[in-house]
């Protein structure tokens, strides 16, 4: 299979990457198998969370639902490698753009100083045409933004926190404008584990999700647009 000039490759002369999203397992649909790569290199990756989770499922308090979807990350992490999960306690289903969201990511961006950041779909729908949740519209182009709220010394200035210029390039999954790839060779059944770490979740959906299916699915078909067996594609902003 030839690879595609039209979809290159994601550099990887990089050590440090942070990846900021909205909610419990919006990484494992795809990104996460890219991090199992990315650590077994070891680069080191660390993951935000601005939510917990906690309004995801409609049978349990949400109270018990943050507790359990926590948990289910930190596991999800753990498989790929990554060791720091942090979360930012802000409310599920209720994200807002604005200076508050934009400052907080800020925050992460200057206190970890990573070289590359990962986060989530901020276009209007999903690959394939189905509308995208307003968390991750928000979240996205929030992180998109704070990467240079944070390179710039003069915004927020109250974090107290020096500025940081060194992110690279941004990297957003499940784009359907998606710009990069990443060979994701071995590492396909990491990030099947990872997503199989929410079960809990998985449970209460009651869709009968086949995590193997559905990651080895986004992999092939990745993997045609950029004329590898298996990939994962990105929305590369910089770069």
């Amino acid at each position: 299979m030839d690879a595609n000039p039209n979809m290159p490759a994601v550099p990887e002369d990089w050590d440090r990457a942070l990846a900021i999203v909205a909610h419990p397992d919006d990484l494992e649909y795809g990104t996460s198998t890219a991090v199992a790569k990315w650590t077994g290199q070891g680069k080191t990756v660390t993951e935000v969370l601005a939510t917990r989770g906690e309004a995801g499922i409609d049978s349990m308090d949400p109270d018990e639902v943050r507790r359990i979807r926590s948990a289910e990350q930190i596991e999800a992490a753990r498989i790929v490698g990554v060791e720091t999960v942090e979360f930012l306690d802000m409310p599920d289903g209720m994200l807002e753009y604005g200076l508050p969201l934009r400052r907080a990511l800020a925050a992460a961006i200057r206190w970890h100083r990573p070289e590359v950041v990962l986060s989530v779909n901020f276009r209007e729908t999903f690959p394939g045409g189905g509308f995208n949740m307003a968390d991750h519209r928000v979240l996205g182009l929030a992180v998109a933004d704070a990467i240079r709220d944070a390179a710039n010394r003069w915004v927020f200035r109250d974090l107290d926190l020096e500025p940081w210029q060194g992110v690279r390039f941004a990297l957003f999954g499940g784009s359907p404008q998606a710009t990069h790839h990443v060979d994701v060779g071995d590492h396909l059944q990491a990030g099947i584990d990872s997503l199989l770490a929410h079960r809990v979740y998985f449970s209460n959906l009651g869709e009968g999700f086949d995590a193997a299916a559905f990651l080895t699915g986004m992999a092939e078909t990745g993997g045609r647009a950029a004329g590898v067996e298996h990939a994962m594609t990105f929305e590369m902003i910089g770069g």
